[in-house]
Formats: structure tokens, C-alpha cells, sequence
């Protein structure tokens, strides 16, 4: 598995976040739906990584500056074929890496609360993060986790 950063311009890209956006709008209200669109994940604080094997998209990632020292996981999603393979943990590895050489002292992110998104819940518990209350410009509720880790 090889991860690159991602200019976005890919059709592979555009399909996979379609769906991505897709089984959000599926599985939380839509006024709790907070996954960007590709015009979104172009903007210049965010950065965007798709992992692959050989020419098969395997999933992908994002991290958006929040401020110097303080980064936000964006738009991890593994390619449905590949789910249980380790591609969000080697994704989330190397976003977690990557905070780290821009010198973020915390990392946090934003995900879905029902049981469409339990394995993801597991995935950010295993790596050390843990539940926060909502951060930046998010609001609580009921179908929404934030959860944060201190680098």
C-alpha cells in the first residue's frame, strides 16, 4: 500500500467521496452530515491523502489546519472491497504522523454516532483518542462524536 497526497483530480477520488457523502447523508440527519464535498477538500488549510495499490484506490483522508497546533481529521473512508484490510488504520497512522511533523499538539475529529459508524468509533478508540465536546464551529448533538488525542 503506497499513500500519496491527492490533488483531487482523479475520477476514482470523485466516486469514492460521492459515496462517502452518500452514506453520510444515510446514516445522520442532515443538518449532522459534516463530510466536504471535493470543492470542500480543495481549500488551501486542508490536505488530502488517498491510499493505493498499485492503480486500485484503497481509501483516503484528510487533514485540515485548525490553527498552528491544532489539526482536524477529515474524510476517512476506505473503498468498500478493501473494509477489515487495515487501510483506515494505515491512513489514520499516517495522518497521526503527519500532525506530528507539522507540530500539532492535538488532533480531533468529527464522526456519525449510530451503528453505521461504530467501526470507525473503534478504529479512532484504538489509535488513543478519546470523547471530547464539539470543537471549532460544531454544536452538540445526539448523532454526533468529536473526539480528540494531545500529540
Amino acid at each position: 500500500m503506497r499513500i500519496i497526497e491527492d490533488d483531487l483530480s482523479g475520477p476514482e477520488i470523485a466516486e469514492l467521496l460521492t459515496e462517502h457523502l452518500a452514506a453520510m447523508v444515510r446514516n445522520s440527519p442532515p443538518q449532522c452530515v459534516h463530510a466536504l464535498d471535493l470543492a470542500a477538500l480543495r481549500a488551501p488549510d486542508i490536505t488530502f491523502w488517498t491510499a493505493w495499490n498499485k492503480s486500485s484506490l484503497l481509501g483516503c483522508g484528510a487533514l485540515k489546519e485548525l490553527d498552528p497546533t491544532h489539526g482536524e481529521i477529515k474524510s476517512m473512508r476506505t473503498v468498500d472491497s478493501f473494509l477489515g484490510q487495515g487501510v483506515g488504520s494505515a491512513m489514520l497512522s499516517h495522518l497521526i504522523e503527519v500532525a506530528v511533523r507539522r507540530s500539532y499538539s492535538r488532533l480531533s475529529l468529527e464522526t456519525g454516532s449510530g451503528p453505521a459508524f461504530a467501526p470507525a468509533l473503534a478504529l479512532y478508540e484504538k489509535f488513543g483518542f478519546e470523547y471530547c465536546g464539539p470543537f471549532e464551529d460544531y454544536r452538540a448533538d445526539p448523532f454526533t462524536r468529536f473526539m480528540t488525542m494531545e500529540l
